[in-house]
């Protein structure tokens, strides 16, 4: 079994609480099998006994876990619990016994390339001809949901005079293949976005989804496809460079805004300067979100299709953010699938605005 790969982190998790407060679904859920300690209980159970695996209320909370990696990135230890909960994702999935919404989703993702089944994406072509050095990635939740965010961005590239050319997840990069627990299917995916990558002769990769970045930063690697000798940059790196050297200006009056941490750039990466430094210099005042800084907010974001699996607890969790946010306060996160998992969820008039939409809107 995958998770025989993870008998340390069963052994410590199982017995610590340390970690409790920072369960992002255990905190609207309450319940002790969404908690960190939970699941480990659980995989300790099913390793001691793999008919347990077949346990219905078990497969339906590994696939609830929002996959935050809040817990690994405050843990004394650094266990891998995000990982713990993959590997039973790939148990179930390898047993065959993943839930029907589940299986829907990996199906959409074979014959679409993309969660939803989409064909058709409201973006226009945009680039130079021939082979800049400069790559832009559009995932699928920007491509088919928040195309504003991809626009806003090539914006910036073209108020900045450089060249670039675009590349769309027709394919799919993999991320939700993986965080889904379908490992063959992932490497597959994974080759085939690479060798789109590699064609375009780029030597520098951008792109504003933070879950296509921790794929192509870490995972391709590990599937035998690594991006060697290219750079590889999330949108908020790349916009920060871009006022660091002068190439954008910010105009207008100082504006408060609040920043949502993604799970993939803070707590798998540790990016969290990155897109402040670029809100600052577009002329951001910022304001801390929430009572802590320890929290995810990113609706799941961690779990790539997060919206698509559990669509239930979407407005639980906007709930919470909702209940740590001052009222009238402007957010932004620079997660597409944030955006969108929030502004589609019912329970507020107010509304997220992505990164790249803020900061172009204040770029003379």
């Amino acid at each position: 079994m995958n998770i025989e790969n993870y008998k340390d982190v069963i052994s410590a998790c199982r017995f610590c609480f340390m970690c409790r407060h920072l369960a992002t679904i255990g905190n609207v859920s309450f319940k002790e099998s969404d908690t960190p300690r939970g699941r480990a209980l659980i995989a300790d159970k099913v390793l001691k006994d793999k008919q347990h695996l077949k346990n219905q209320d078990y497969i339906d909370c590994f696939y609830r876990a929002e996959l935050s990696a809040a817990s690994r990135k405050h843990c004394v230890s650094s266990l891998k619990l995000t990982f713990l909960v993959r590997a039973m994702r790939e148990d179930i999935v390898d047993a065959g016994l993943e839930p029907e919404k589940v299986k829907k989703i990996a199906e959409a993702l074979r014959q679409s390339g993309n969660p939803f089944g989409a064909t058709e994406a409201g973006i226009k072509e945009k680039g130079t001809k021939g082979k800049p050095a400069l790559l832009y990635y559009i995932d699928a939740y920007t491509l088919y949901k928040e195309p504003k965010i991809a626009e806003s961005f090539m914006a910036i590239l073209e108020k900045a005079g450089l060249e670039f050319s675009v590349l769309k997840e027709i394919e799919s990069s993999g991320k939700a293949f993986s965080c889904m627990g379908y490992r063959k299917e992932a490497a597959a995916a994974a080759a085939k976005t690479l060798s789109a990558i590699r064609k375009t002769g780029c030597t520098t990769l951008v792109t504003s989804c933070p879950a296509s970045f921790d794929a192509f930063k870490n995972d391709y690697q590990k599937q035998g496809a690594a991006l060697d000798g290219i750079e590889i940059l999330h949108s908020s790196q790349f916009i920060a460079e871009l006022f660091k050297n002068k190439k954008l200006k910010a105009a207008g009056k100082t504006v408060k805004i609040s920043y949502i941490d993604s799970d993939y750039l803070k707590n798998y990466n540790s990016i969290t300067e990155a897109p402040r430094k670029a809100l600052e210099a577009a002329g951001f005042e910022l304001v801390e979100f929430g009572s802590n800084t320890e929290e995810s907010y990113a609706m799941g974001e961690g779990s790539v299709v997060y919206d698509q699996v559990n669509p239930e607890l979407l407005p639980k969790l906007k709930g919470r953010l909702l209940e740590k946010s001052n009222p009238g306060q402007e957010i932004v996160s620079a997660s597409p699938y944030t955006k969108y998992a929030f502004n589609s969820t019912p329970g507020s008039t107010l509304k997220m605005r992505s990164l790249e939409e803020a900061i172009a809107g204040r770029i003379s």
